[in-house]
């Protein structure tokens, strides 16, 4: 674990040299940029610390602060699992809840948060405590649909805060999933965020039939020219089996990989990531705990957003405890992390057996 632990030390600092190349011309990032290079450095002394201890904590964790939205995706996983809906609010967590949460992934070495919903911008209070942990990046994944003034303020304050826009291609492709307007505001949001010199980056859910019009290096660069400088691909998961028809299969994610391996030497300027593809550098899924866990909205701590069952809640557990989660420990020593998968998730087509470990069999979906 202490080799891996170390691979995945080196993985987490590479985006972030690379966002600093990318900064040039823009004196704010790249000062913030320099300074959480430093903060990366100090997390992976306490991870390396923590590591001979016996403590295996990953750099990264997923946290869906919201579990409401102002937008009805098709195909949204989370309405899918009902961990979204006006039913739920009232067992989310406080922003009290996520700001010890953050204190306390701070403490333990955890360098990258990744905010998502839900809608996470329909919880200001939140965001507004991961401004107020500058030792974190916090990529906030969002449908771009609610950037005022004020929150373009406050990422403009707050460099840590990094906006991540969801779209699936042009605007006939986003406006068909989203719904009607949505990639135009999305355009303004971008415009915006531009004139304020503000990192930001799209996040593009890949399918059979957007797979090659997103990976076009004529489609990256029209990105860039509107001031995106990071591009996440998200392999499909499909939420019912109808859907699955759109999901990659194995030629599918090997084209993502070498389309986007072919982008990373033809636009300079731009950081690409696959998801989960890239995990393979890392010799399979990094869920449950060994790079990452999800929390969810209500606190529990899930192996990743895509296997929503947990036998730890945050809301009466520290982030410490829940790296000890029995699940999880399952899930790792099991085998349920490895090896080939279909549709872009190693957890998700595994769902009765995960319920079962989770204690969770006899709960209806």
């Amino acid at each position: 674990m202490e080799h891996f632990a170390r691979r995945l030390n080196r993985g987490v600092a590479k985006p972030v040299r690379l966002a600093l190349g990318a900064s040039l011309g823009n004196p704010r990032e790249r000062a913030f940029l320099l300074g959480y290079l430093g903060a990366l450095r100090k997390a992976a002394r306490m991870r390396r610390g923590f590591e001979k201890e016996g403590l295996h904590v990953p750099p990264h964790l997923i946290a869906s602060v919201a579990s409401t939205c102002n937008l009805f995706c098709a195909g949204c996983y989370a309405r899918a699992n009902s961990t979204v809906g006006e039913s739920t609010c009232a067992a989310q967590l406080s922003d009290a809840d996520w700001a010890r949460i953050f204190d306390e992934a701070k403490e333990l070495g955890v360098t990258f948060i990744l905010i998502a919903g839900g809608e996470p911008f329909t919880r200001k209070g939140v965001l507004e405590a991961a401004a107020d942990t500058p030792e974190i990046l916090f990529p906030v994944f969002t449908n771009g649909t609610m950037f005022d003034a004020a929150y373009l303020d406050l990422f403009d304050a707050r460099r840590n805060l990094v906006p991540m826009l969801s779209l699936e291609g042009g605007e006939e492709e986003t406006d068909r999933r989203r719904g009607a307007g949505v990639y135009k505001k999305l355009s303004a949001a971008m415009e915006r965020l531009k004139e304020r010199g503000i990192l930001y980056g799209v996040s593009v859910t890949v399918t059979k039939e957007n797979l090659r019009r997103v990976t076009e290096p004529a489609f990256a660069g029209a990105l860039r020219e509107r001031g995106c400088r990071v591009v996440l691909y998200v392999e499909y998961v499909p939420v019912a089996d109808a859907g699955a028809v759109l999901a990659l299969d194995d030629a599918g994610r090997k084209e993502l990989l070498c389309r986007v391996d072919a982008l990373r030497l033809k636009r300079r300027g731009l950081i690409f990531i696959a998801f989960p593809g890239d995990e393979d550098a890392m010799g399979g899924c990094l869920a449950a705990g060994r790079g990452f866990f999800h929390i969810s909205a209500r606190g529990d701590a899930e192996p990743c957003p895509f296997s929503p069952f947990s036998d730890t809640s945050l809301k009466n557990a520290s982030l410490r405890e829940a790296l000890f989660s029995p699940l999880f420990e399952k899930l790792r020593r099991g085998g349920f992390l490895e090896g080939d998968h279909a549709g872009g998730c190693a957890l998700y087509p595994r769902e009765a057996e995960i319920r079962a470990l989770a204690g969770e069999e006899n709960i209806p979906v």
